[in-house]
């Protein structure tokens, strides 16, 4: 088996898979009263055809160390995954490679920290290492294939 070591989710290292979707630095605006921060316009939605749609996602915790066996991506549209608790989930990505992930990398985020995944980027499934498991989803509603897999012959293991 390969060996995958998890990275903390910062901006930098996550651009090119996708945005980090945070509070990171002052808002962008003040509204509500003087009462709410707006940070504002964090992700980019990207679809072909379709629509935007917010679904909510109960996932099962997983555990370290974590099998990576397969990983997809969406060729029709961006997704972005917003926990509903604060609590931090792996967010595991590769590259593209001739159609298939290239070496994948992991991060881990931290509680109050989403992500948004470019359209096209591979990526593992929802993986919650703790917390509730619950994420509200935005992505592309619309018909068509936006779903392609790919198994790997030799799985990864993913570690602390």
């Amino acid at each position: 088996m390969m060996h995958i070591t998890i990275e903390p989710l910062d901006r930098d290292g996550f651009a090119p898979f996708g945005e980090v979707i945070d509070t990171t630095g002052a808002p962008d605006k003040i509204i509500n009263q003087g009462l709410c921060g707006r940070y504002h316009d964090r992700a980019s939605l990207d679809f072909i055809e379709g629509r935007a749609g917010i679904s909510l996602f109960q996932a099962e915790l997983r555990a370290l160390p974590y099998r990576l066996e397969m990983m997809e991506r969406h060729p029709e549209g961006s997704q972005a995954f917003l926990p509903m608790s604060m609590d931090g989930f792996l967010v595991i990505v590769a590259p593209d490679d001739d159609g298939k992930p290239g070496s994948p990398r992991a991060f881990c985020s931290k509680p109050g920290q989403g992500i948004n995944f470019h359209r096209g980027t591979w990526h593992g499934v929802l993986t919650p290492l703790t917390g509730s498991g619950l994420f509200a989803v935005i992505d592309r509603i619309g018909e068509g294939a936006n779903l392609q897999e790919h198994w790997f012959e030799t799985p990864y293991v993913i570690n602390h």
